[in-house]
């Protein structure tokens, strides 16, 4: 009797084991009476191609002047970059602490002293759209020189 009570029970999870390891395996049909299916269909994510040129932020008062001396971006410079160019205009505070903003572009780089919100400034670097910061706004700008306005 008491190899009954545990021989039973044991023998069904064994079946409803057995039966459940081979469901959805090669060569078996699905159940037409399962009310859910356990087979997911996933489609990969759809995203916007990466653009290759330079982001064109709207202008509002900053001189916005290519360096004529190189051609193109040189064969060295990360995936992303543009050519060098030069901007002008007076520094704005971003959102996030040590952020600042020169019309739509993100500063990266350059001296505190010369890089803080409201200094005229004239900035040459080039745009690395694909640089990950920290501040939320501004598409970034990484700094090679800068001087005052």
């Amino acid at each position: 009797m008491r190899a009954t009570r545990i021989g039973v029970p044991l023998l069904l999870v064994c079946l409803m084991l057995a039966s459940g390891c081979g469901a959805g395996g090669p060569g078996t049909e699905p159940d037409p009476t399962d009310p859910a299916p356990t087979t997911a269909v996933t489609s990969p994510p759809t995203t916007a191609a990466p653009s290759t040129s330079a982001p064109t932020p709207p202008s509002g008062g900053v001189t916005v002047s290519p360096t004529p001396q190189t051609p193109g971006p040189p064969e060295d410079l990360p995936t992303g970059s543009a050519r060098p160019m030069t901007l002008t205009g007076t520094v704005q505070p971003g959102v996030e602490h040590n952020c600042f903003l020169l019309d739509g572009y993100l500063l990266v780089g350059g001296p505190a002293d010369l890089v803080r919100a409201g200094a005229r400034v004239r900035v040459t670097g080039h745009v690395q759209a694909d640089l990950m910061t920290t501040c939320q706004q501004g598409v970034p700008f990484v700094v090679q020189r800068v001087e005052p306005a």
